[in-house]
């Protein structure tokens, strides 16, 4: 193998390490942003359920008027 092909592999594997660790750098960061929002989900879900159960009347169990 020629020394100057060998050069451009080395060259070309460098950069696909550093794009690989810039890759998963990214999608460590995207992954704690996405548990971070589904824990806010979770909160605001709850708050509305809370919220839905103070608001809504709680309908009678008696039978519909053509009974």
């Amino acid at each position: 193998m020629s020394e100057e092909r060998f050069e451009k592999l080395e060259i070309l594997a460098a950069e696909q390490e550093k794009t690989i660790e810039e890759l998963s750098s990214q999608i460590a960061q995207q992954w704690k942003t996405i548990e971070q929002l589904e824990k806010k989900l979770d909160t605001l879900t709850k708050r509305l359920l809370a919220l839905e159960e103070q608001t809504l009347p709680e309908a009678p169990a008696s039978k519909p008027p053509h009974w």
